[in-house]
């Protein structure tokens, strides 16, 4: 086990290093062959000639490429200090950029919405295992039955329609129509059940799309399993339909669930744009949409590493989850 978690730790390093590399040159090596002032994409078009040069000597982008990007990491892990002349502006680590249009870093504004998308991730994907992988499972047992073919036209239904729909249509009948919610956010140190009354829908919303997709696959993966030899053998052993189902049909049922989740958190975490913009949520989603509307380019590129970095985090946990769900991945 020790040897497995070495050899994932390593591959994850390494995998850190080239997603780096890679938002690195999408943001600032790419736009530059394409012929793009990335001085200018920081500060505005509108802003004057002497800005624009004092931020392409602050960003070092007359630096050969190899420099930049060793500034790039450096900042990252022991912060960054961006001089023009006599301007200098001190950025601390870990530093995920400067927005020289509203002069503030980065990290601090990104740390301070990460909790709300991180609640608003968490608890949908609560909510979306333990209903998606249960209407999955019962489905795959009663294959056929009136509970199969209902429980299918929901999952469809939740694939199908968009988040924005559903979440207007819940705020319209729950909030404003019959007024048994209070969907306005309230942050989690100021009142618990405020916190839990504002999130309940983004919750639902959220997870109703979610627990579709996982609905769908674990009938599938399951109907696939219960057909397995071994399964056939454990139940010729004489064991209960509960310990079949529970200790060996869902270990192997697992492995694809834990591929889906890691993903799917993992991107969630970067910010859940619809959700939170349906909702008014102060996450990192609808920071990046406001960034996006205002072209602030520093904000872009924060979002994008965290996003980058939570799912290299997410299938890391899942990478590990998989040797405790199934031993023979340590071995492999």
């Amino acid at each position: 086990m020790l040897a497995y978690l070495i050899r994932r730790l390593f591959a994850a390093a390494v995998m850190l290093v080239v997603i780096i590399s890679v938002v690195f040159c999408i943001f600032f090596v790419i736009p530059k062959w394409a012929g793009v002032d990335i001085a200018t994409s920081f500060v505005g078009k509108q802003a004057d000639p002497a800005s624009v040069e004092a931020v392409r000597e602050k960003l070092g982008l007359g630096d050969p490429v190899y420099l930049q990007i060793w500034h790039f990491f450096k900042g990252l892990f022991v912060g960054r200090t961006y001089a023009a002349g006599g301007d200098v502006t001190h950025c601390a680590a870990p530093c995920f950029g400067y927005s020289f249009r509203s002069e503030q870093a980065v990290w601090p504004v990104l740390t301070d919405r990460f909790p709300v998308t991180l609640g608003l991730a968490l608890g949908a994907a609560l909510l979306w295992l333990v209903f998606g992988v249960a209407a999955g499972v019962l489905s795959a047992l009663k294959r056929g039955s009136l509970w199969d073919r209902g429980a299918m036209v929901v999952a469809l239904a939740g694939v199908s329609l968009p988040i924005y729909f559903t979440g207007l249509l819940s705020l319209a009948v729950f909030s404003y129509g019959l007024d048994l919610i209070d969907a306005q956010y309230v942050p989690l140190s100021d009142s618990l059940t405020g916190y839990l009354g504002g999130m309940i829908l983004p919750w639902i919303t959220l997870a109703f799309l979610y627990a579709a997709m996982y609905a769908r696959i674990t009938r599938a993966t399951m109907m696939e399993i219960l057909g397995e030899d071994y399964i056939r053998t454990a139940r010729a052993k004489g064991l209960t339909e509960r310990v079949v189902i529970s200790k060996h049909a869902m270990r192997s049922a697992m492995t694809p669930i834990l591929t889906m989740l890691g993903m799917d958190l993992g991107a969630l975490i970067g910010g859940a744009i619809l959700t939170e913009t349906t909702f008014s949520l102060p996450g990192l989603g609808q920071k990046v949409l406001d960034a996006i509307k205002g072209q602030d380019l520093p904000f872009i590129l924060g979002v994008t590493l965290i996003t980058s970095l939570a799912v290299l985090i997410a299938n890391l946990v899942v990478d590990i989850l998989y040797a405790v769900v199934d031993p023979r991945v340590r071995l492999s």
